[in-house]
């Protein structure tokens, strides 16, 4: 389930987004996590596994009709292509007439994702009858 980002997520938020190349160093994350609180169209958002632990972080760019995913990281235990299809699943959720984009690091995880989403849409659509 997705937590918006809040200031008592601090330690958790730089802790996911230091499982991201090139945000290792403390003054990388400190930078990056300002970045998305100082205006309203960015945010962070933390998933937590049905254990009930954060073990995710997602960071979006939102517009009305543009979502932006700049960033996803997930704990080691996590990774895999499920758990991130479940966060962007969530994410598509909280923005359902938003089209999803990602940055060059996250391009191709959602192309992958879009193609599973129409496999998945493809196959829950029933069969047309001829009566």
């Amino acid at each position: 389930m997705l937590y918006k980002y809040k200031e008592s997520y601090k330690k958790i938020a730089m802790g996911l987004l230091s499982f991201i190349p090139g945000l290792k160093e403390i003054s990388h994350l400190q930078t990056e996590l300002n970045w998305y609180t100082s205006e309203s169209s960015r945010c962070l958002y933390l998933w937590k596994n049905e254990h009930g632990d954060f073990c995710g972080i997602v960071g979006l760019e939102v517009s009305d009709d543009i979502i932006v995913i700049r960033h996803i990281a997930l704990s080691p235990a996590e990774r895999n292509e499920g758990i991130t299809y479940t966060v962007l699943d969530e994410v598509a959720q909280l923005y359902p007439s938003a089209k999803m984009m990602g940055s060059l690091e996250v391009a191709s995880i959602i192309t992958k994702w879009e193609r599973r989403k129409n496999e998945r849409e493809k196959q829950n659509r029933k069969p047309e009858t001829n009566l």
